[in-house]
């Protein structure tokens, strides 16, 4: 997204993943033969494909303008916090104490990153790095308003159906903002390379097993796979963008990964004083 959106721009970029995807999700779905399905479900998969993908994908790769890859990829950890939170107020799904906790715990670690990350002057690249922190915090939003969205509306669906209406839904609605913001000047083949691996491995294959998780698993495990995010992306970062991993950031996302575990359930009080004991 960072190799993409430096040359296309955040829009531009946006779009250009979602149609990849689509372009190699929709051959899947007639092959399985699953186009009646697509079509009788197709309003709702395009509502949540806007939500989980075209929002924050642009979100996301306008952040990446100005702060790094490991930072927006530990504010991306925070998807269960939001997620937690989405199914209280929503679907009444009224967290334990632990969990209470981890919402709480994880926020703090969020306002702790951002505090550090304050900033709405322009800084080299003109624009603010608070205004990034901002964007990454909409586009998690999104993501924890969709996937409890998935679960309510469209449990029973295949998870390549899911995946690619949602991509669909997603160039639809982009496909106008991208022709407003295309870039003047023709990007590079590194460009556009990078963005064909975008849509293809991080959109178009990552989404059916990510819908797939959602559908078998529920909302709450499937969105702890965000987890897995800042580690990964952390040491991308630093190998092939040089970036630099400071000792706050690294304790901001401990904080914030902890919250998360206990806000998704995937630890309980009683089983870390166990440990403690």
């Amino acid at each position: 997204m960072r190799w993409g959106v430096v040359e296309f721009g955040a829009i531009a970029v946006a779009f250009l993943r979602v149609t990849v995807a689509t372009a190699f999700l929709l051959p899947l779905v007639v092959l399985r033969g699953h186009g009646s399905l697509l079509r009788a479900h197709w309003k709702k998969i395009f509502i949540v494909g806007v939500i989980n993908s075209g929002i924050p994908f642009v979100c996301f790769a306008y952040a990446l303008l100005s702060i790094t890859t490991g930072l927006s990829a530990i504010l991306n950890a925070t998807v269960p916090l939001f997620g937690a939170l989405v199914a209280w107020v929503w679907l009444k799904d009224r967290p334990t104490a632990a969990r209470i906790a981890g919402l709480v715990i994880g926020f703090v670690g969020v306002a702790m990153l951002a505090w550090d990350e304050a900033s709405f002057k322009p800084d080299a690249s003109g624009l603010a790095p608070g205004l990034a922190v901002m964007a990454c915090l909409v586009g998690t939003l999104c993501y924890g308003i969709a996937a409890n969205a998935a679960k309510r509306y469209l449990t029973g669906l295949p998870a390549l159906v899911t995946a690619a209406g949602s991509q669909m839904g997603s160039t639809a609605a982009l496909a106008l903002p991208a022709l407003l913001y295309w870039p003047a000047k023709t990007p590079g083949i590194h460009a556009w390379l990078a963005t064909v691996a975008l849509g293809v491995v991080c959109t178009g294959i990552a989404y059916v097993l990510y819908f797939r998780i959602i559908e078998r698993a529920g909302p709450a495990r499937a969105v702890s796979v965000t987890f897995l995010v800042p580690v990964f992306a952390v040491l991308y970062g630093v190998l092939f963008l040089h970036e630099s991993v400071t000792a706050w950031m690294l304790v901001c996302a401990a904080v914030i990964i902890c919250g998360t575990a206990l806000s998704a359930g995937l630890i309980t009080m009683a089983r870390w004083r166990g440990k403690q004991l």
